[in-house]
């Protein structure tokens, strides 16, 4: 991240508080699986097959492959982008998943809104790439806290003083955005997806408006 301007670390910590909000929902909503953190949900994975827990090994199954459809979807989907517009055309995508995630709650399709919600996180994945690889992960942390330990050790050995900075602010936006997701949750219910869905619109509007900034990324 280190080579990246600041407008790019700008709209990763908005987007990372984003999935923060979006997964808390869904954490509550699904009484403790994750629509974004695929690591947790493969431990729960491992724990449901070894416990023979059927049910839960189904539900995590599918919110695993929906994820990395919606992967494969924003990596599309930014693929056939036109030149300078992939970050924006990835965000719409986004935007248009979490609404309806929120459209399919109103309508009582319970399925559809989680399914919706994952496939919304996968795809925000492809939002940042750079010669076809991820070059900021937005919806998982473990590889963020990871350099943000190996920055911090760098410093004290005479390397660059504040390069672990980026890193602590993309966790701390997902950590706020997962504060505000659990209390839009606590007052709202899923209702709350209108809410996480004007987010995402607000983000690719913001990215519309950097775009000219973004450097390589788009």
């Amino acid at each position: 991240m280190h080579s990246l301007n600041k407008n790019v670390y700008s709209l990763a910590i908005g987007l990372s508080a984003l999935a923060g909000c979006v997964d808390a929902i869904g954490f509550l909503s699904l009484g403790g699986y994750f629509i974004s953190f695929m690591s947790g949900n493969s431990t729960r994975l491992a724990a449901g097959i070894a416990s023979g827990n059927l049910s839960s090994v189904a539900i995590v199954g599918g919110i695993l492959t929906l994820f990395v459809i919606g992967t494969m979807v924003g990596v599309l989907v930014r693929h056939r982008a036109k030149t300078g517009a992939g970050i924006v055309t990835v965000l719409a995508c986004v935007t248009a998943l979490l609404f309806g995630a929120a459209i399919s709650h109103e309508m009582g399709w319970d399925f559809l809104t989680i399914a919706f919600m994952t496939l919304a996180m996968g795809a925000e994945n492809a939002v940042f790439l750079r010669n076809g690889d991820v070059v900021i992960g937005l919806t998982y942390m473990t590889g963020t806290l990871v350099k943000l330990g190996q920055r911090l050790a760098n410093a004290l050995l005479g390397g660059p003083k504040y390069a672990w900075a980026p890193y602590l602010l993309l966790w701390m936006g997902l950590i706020i955005g997962g504060v505000v997701g659990a209390l839009l949750f606590y007052s709202l219910g899923l209702q709350s997806l209108w809410i996480a869905a004007l987010w995402a619109a607000g983000l690719m509007i913001t990215a519309r408006i950097l775009g000219r900034y973004m450097g390589d990324l788009d």
